[in-house]
């Protein structure tokens, strides 16, 4: 295979996935994308963030990303928490379920035991009829139309949209929790980040 070969195939998941993101604020609906952060920000319990596979990924950095402005989230392997990890979950806590199909077995097990909990239920999934959707209290929908792969199957730019649909939401809570930049150095004393925000105070 050719240099010039493997370049083109680079720049062309990077074209697929631009196109996608840029697909996002017309494809995602703006009252549920509203209501999303609304009850993220409003929420008085934790944030558990659960996905299989790919989604799995997604679902640790959108946790990590949500902790990082004091709405204190985790990562909830939806395998473990069928085995007694669900007792992390409280009622009047939130979880975000991410499958990109809405029909992914492991999800769809916790579905009982957190109704049961009273925790509020956030599909995130590309099908809205699916069981997961007809599950949830509220529908992310984030659909793509194709992955940057030739057989448009690796989880690529799914999944790079589903961790921009988040990153935009933990942008606006900011502003909806007026979360400040003290409260950040607090969380955030070491590395680059760290150091620029002493700077900053000082």
């Amino acid at each position: 295979m050719s240099p010039e070969a493997i370049w083109g195939l680079a720049c062309r998941t990077w074209t697929v996935g631009a196109a996608e993101l840029g697909r996002l604020h017309s494809s995602i609906d703006k009252d549920v994308f509203v209501k999303l952060v609304e009850t993220l920000g409003n929420a008085k319990g934790r944030i558990a963030v659960c996905g299989v596979g790919t989604s799995g990924a997604a679902a640790r950095k959108i946790a990590h990303s949500l902790s990082c402005i004091e709405r204190p989230a985790f990562f909830l392997s939806p395998a473990d928490a069928v085995h007694g990890g669900l007792g992390l979950v409280q009622p009047g806590d939130v979880a975000i379920l991410i499958s990109k199909g809405g029909g992914t077995h492991e999800i769809l097990n916790l579905v009982p035991s957190l109704k049961a909990k009273n925790v509020c239920i956030i599909a995130v999934t590309e099908n809205e009829n699916s069981a997961l959707a007809r599950a949830s209290d509220l529908l992310l929908r984030v659909r793509i139309e194709r992955e940057a792969d030739e057989f448009d199957m690796l989880a690529t730019t799914s999944t790079a949209t589903v961790v921009a649909a988040f990153d935009a939401a933990c942008i606006a809570l900011m502003a909806y929790t007026n979360y400040t930049r003290e409260q950040f150095a607090i969380i955030h004393p070491s590395g680059a980040v760290g150091e620029r925000l002493r700077s900053a105070r000082q």
